[in-house]
C-alpha cells in the first residue's frame, strides 16, 4: 500500500546513492520530497528593458539575429554570446559555462531569455534559455529548488513530477473544513500541485498562503499538545500564607508598578496549583524583574520549600546574591552562593547545607545542576538570562527536586514571533511598564571623527560626579575587523584623563577575583571610567553611571546594543549613551537609526529580528526556533498567530480527536509520540 512516508528509493531512479545526495537536503521520504517546495519562481512575463533597472532579473523574448559564437577563456571557462533583436532593440546577450545551449539556437528562430540586465553595455547575462523545443515543459513553468552540489534541479524537478504522479491519490488534507472554508484554503493535494506547478500567479499565491497556513497550525500543533501535557505535569501545590507575603511586599521601599503586580498574581496563582509552573518572565532592561523574582522566592520559601536560581556569570549570580540579600535582610531566608569557583572544601560544606535544607534560597551559576548537589526539598527554580543556557542545563535545573516550579527570566525583550515559536509551550509573563520616575536614556550617534566632542562630553559628566562606562567589541587587536579594542581605548583614556580621573579595566579573560575587585571599586567610587567589553552587558548595577559610550557600535546586534544601554540610567540622573561607529553596510546604518529612535527593548528586538533573522538573533540551536519551509515567522507573523490560536481552540474542543475528519491530525500527533486527549 503507497504512503507518503514511503522511502523515495520507491521512485524510478533513485538508487542508495541518489537517496543519500536527496539526505542532505533533509528529503528522505516521498513526502519530504513533495513538501520540498520551491524556493522562488521565475516569472517569464517579457521585461519592458526601458524602464528596467541596472542588475534587474529580466525575461526578454525576442529572434537571434546573429550566429552564437563561441568562445573560451580561462581555465574551462566559455561564453556563448548572440544577438536578440527584442521589439526595434538589438541586444547582446551571453552565457557563461553553457555551451550546450549553442545548438538550440539557430538563426531568425524565436527564443526568450531569461537573466540579469546590464544597462550600461546594454547586454543580459543569461541563466535560463526557453525555446519552441522546451515551451511548455516544466522548465518553463520557473520552479527554482535549493540545491546542492550533489543534487541537480534537473533531478528535483524529474522526482517530484514522478512522486506526485504516483501519490497524488495518497495524499491526505490535514486541515478540518471548517479551517479551508474560514480562510479559503487549498485541499492539500491541489495546493501541493500548485506549489510545484503553478497555472498562474492567483493560484500560486493562493497555495503558499495555505502551505504556510499548514505549516504554521500543524507546528502549533506539537507546540500546544505539549503545553496542555505540561499543564498535566504533577507539581507541588505551594500553599504560602498571602497575608505574610502581603505584609513582606509591605517592606518594599517603593510601590509595585501595575505591570509587576500583574505578573506576581500570575506566578502566585501557578505556584498555588498542583502541576509544575512552566513560565516565562519577560521584560526591559531595568523594568523589575527581580523583586518579582524575590516575591516568587518568598512565597516559596514561606511555604516550607527551597527557593534556587541560576545566572549565566558568576558575575551576575554574585550580584543577584548581594541584592537579595539586602531584600531578605531579617526574614527566615537563609541563602548561599553555589559557583564553580569555590574551593572543595566549601563546596562540600554548602552541598550539605542544601541537602539538609539548612539553606532554603541558593544562588548560583551551572554548579547548581552538578551531580553533589541535592535538595532538601526544590520547590521554585528561577533560571535568570535563560536564553544563555543551554536546552540540557535548563532541563537538568528542571529535573533537580520534585518537578519544581520553574521560572525563566529574560532582560531581552522577545518580539512575539519568538514567544510563539521558541516558548510557545510556555506561559509569559509580560513587565512592560517602567517604574515611576525612570527618565529614558538619551541615545545620540556619533561618527569616528566627531569623537572628541564625544570625549569633551564625558569629561563634563564627570566634573559633575558621575562615572562613565566605555564598552569595545574586542579584547585584543584584530587584524580582520578595524575596530578599537579594550586593551588600547584603556590606555587612551588613562592617557587623556591622566591622574584627574581613575581608569579601570574589565574583560572576559580577567579571573573571578580581579572582576569582583574592579567592579568594587567601580561601584563605590574608586574608579571614575570603566573601559570593559560586553562582559558588562549584564551584571553591573552602579545607579551613579550615567554614560555608557561604545565604540564600533555597528559590530553589535540591537539586542546586545540595547543592553548595554540598559547599564545607565538607573538612578535619578539623566543618562546618555553614545554611540560612535561608522556603519559600512546599510544595515549598520539601520541599527544606529533604531537606537537612537526609540527605547522600547520589544520595539528593538522586533526590528533585529526582522534584519538579522530569527536564528542569528537567538542563535538556532538556543533559539529553538524551526527552520520552516515557507513560512516566513516575520513577514507571516499574522498568519502564525491566527494558526497559533487555532490549534489551542482545537485541542481543547471535547472529544475533537473522535471526528473523522480529524484523523490525520490524530495521526500526525500520535506518530510524534504526542498525547491527543487530555482528562
Amino acid at each position: 500500500m503507497k504512503s507518503l512516508n514511503d522511502p523515495v528509493t520507491q521512485l524510478t531512479g533513485v538508487g542508495v546513492k541518489t537517496a543519500e545526495h536527496l539526505a542532505s537536503l533533509n528529503i528522505k521520504t516521498v513526502g519530504d520530497l513533495l513538501t520540498y517546495y520551491p524556493a522562488r519562481y521565475d516569472d517569464f512575463a517579457p521585461t519592458d528593458l526601458r524602464t528596467a533597472k541596472d542588475k534587474q532579473k529580466v525575461t526578454v523574448s525576442g529572434t537571434v539575429m546573429s550566429e552564437p559564437l563561441l568562445s573560451r577563456f580561462g581555465y574551462r571557462r566559455n561564453r556563448l554570446s548572440f544577438r536578440l533583436l527584442v521589439g526595434h532593440d538589438v541586444v547582446l546577450v551571453n552565457f557563461f559555462n553553457q555551451p550546450y545551449l549553442k545548438d538550440r539556437l539557430i538563426l531568425n528562430q524565436d527564443v526568450t531569455v531569461f537573466g540579469k540586465w546590464e544597462a550600461n553595455r546594454q547586454q543580459v547575462l543569461g541563466s535560463k534559455l526557453i525555446t519552441k523545443t522546451v515551451a511548455g515543459s516544466q522548465e518553463e513553468m520557473g520552479a527554482i529548488y535549493p540545491v546542492n552540489k550533489h543534487v541537480r534541479q534537473s533531478t528535483i524537478r524529474k522526482l517530484v513530477k514522478q512522486a506526485y504522479h504516483k501519490y497524488q491519490d495518497v495524499i491526505a488534507t490535514l486541515l478540518p473544513l471548517a479551517l479551508r472554508q474560514r480562510y479559503q484554503l487549498m485541499e492539500r493535494r491541489q495546493m501541493i500541485k500548485e506549489m510545484h506547478f503553478p497555472k498562474d500567479p492567483a493560484q500560486l499565491k493562493t497555495a503558499r498562503r495555505t502551505a504556510v497556513y499548514e505549516e504554521f497550525f500543524l507546528f502549533q500543533l506539537r507546540l500546544q499538545a505539549i503545553k496542555l501535557t505540561n499543564e498535566q505535569t504533577p507539581g507541588n501545590a505551594i500553599l504560602y500564607h498571602n497575608d505574610e507575603l502581603k505584609s513582606f511586599i509591605q517592606t518594599i521601599p517603593f510601590e509595585l508598578t501595575g505591570a509587576q503586580k500583574r505578573v506576581v498574581n500570575e506566578i502566585c496563582r501557578d505556584l498555588r496549583r498542583p502541576y509544575q509552573m512552566n513560565r516565562l518572565l519577560q521584560g526591559d532592561v531595568g523594568s523589575g524583574k527581580t523583586i518579582v523574582a524575590a516575591l516568587a522566592i518568598y512565597a516559596t520559601i514561606n511555604a516550607g520549600y527551597q527557593a534556587a536560581l541560576m545566572a549565566p556569570t558568576e558575575i551576575l549570580a554574585m550580584q543577584h546574591a548581594n541584592k537579595l540579600a539586602k531584600i531578605f535582610a531579617g526574614t527566615p531566608v537563609k541563602s548561599g552562593l553555589l559557583t564553580g569557583s569555590l574551593k572543595p572544601k566549601e563546596h562540600q560544606r554548602l552541598a550539605a547545607a542544601i541537602k539538609k535544607g539548612e539553606i532554603n534560597l541558593v544562588i548560583g551559576t551551572h554548579a547548581l545542576i552538578q551531580d553533589s548537589i541535592d535538595y532538601a526539598n526544590l520547590g521554585l527554580a528561577i533560571i535568570d538570562e535563560q536564553h544563555r543556557f543551554g536546552v540540557k542545563q535548563r532541563q537538568a535545573l528542571r529535573e533537580k527536586g520534585n518537578h519544581p516550579d520553574v521560572l525563566a527570566m529574560t532582560a531581552t525583550p522577545i518580539p512575539r514571533t519568538l514567544a510563539i515559536t521558541s516558548y510557545g509551550e510556555m506561559d509569559i509573563s509580560i513587565i512592560d511598564e517602567m517604574p515611576a520616575g525612570r527618565k529614558p536614556v538619551e541615545t545620540r550617534w556619533l561618527r569616528e571623527n566627531q569623537s572628541p566632542a564625544a570625549l569633551d562630553f564625558v569629561d563634563q559628566q564627570l566634573e559633575n560626579g558621575a562615572q562613565v562606562y566605555v564598552v569595545s567589541p574586542l579584547i585584543e587587536q584584530s587584524e580582520t575587523l578595524d575596530v578599537q579594542n579594550a586593551t588600547e581605548l584603556y590606555e587612551r583614556f588613562a592617557k587623556y584623563f591622566g591622574s584627574k580621573y581613575q581608569v579601570g579595566l574589565l574583560h572576559g579573560r580577567m579571573d573571578n577575583e580581579e572582576k569582583e575587585q574592579v567592579m568594587s571599586d567601580f561601584k563605590e567610587g574608586q574608579i571614575q571610567v570603566l573601559v570593559a567589553t560586553t562582559v558588562i552587558e549584564v551584571g553591573v548595577d552602579n545607579p551613579n553611571a550615567t554614560v555608557m559610550m561604545i565604540y564600533n557600535a555597528d559590530q553589535f546586534g540591537l539586542a546586545q546594543l540595547h543592553q548595554l544601554r540598559g547599564r545607565v540610567g538607573r538612578g535619578d540622573r539623566q543618562s546618555y549613551c553614545l554611540l560612535i561607529a561608522d556603519p559600512k553596510t546599510d544595515d549598520g546604518v539601520e541599527r544606529m537609526n533604531t537606537m537612537v529612535s526609540t527605547n522600547d527593548g520589544f520595539k528593538v528586538a522586533q526590528r533585529d529580528l526582522e534584519l538579522r533573522g530569527s536564528g542569528n538573533v537567538l542563535g538556532k540551536k538556543q533559539s529553538g526556533i524551526p527552520d520552516f519551509k515557507v513560512g516566513d515567522t516575520v513577514g507571516d507573523l499574522k498568519i502564525l498567530q491566527i494558526a497559533r490560536n487555532d490549534a489551542e481552540d482545537l485541542l481543547k474542543t471535547p472529544r475533537w480527536e473522535e471526528v473523522d475528519e480529524n484523523q490525520p491530525l490524530v495521526l500526525y500527533l500520535t506518530r510524534r509520540k504526542l498525547k491527543t486527549h487530555f482528562d
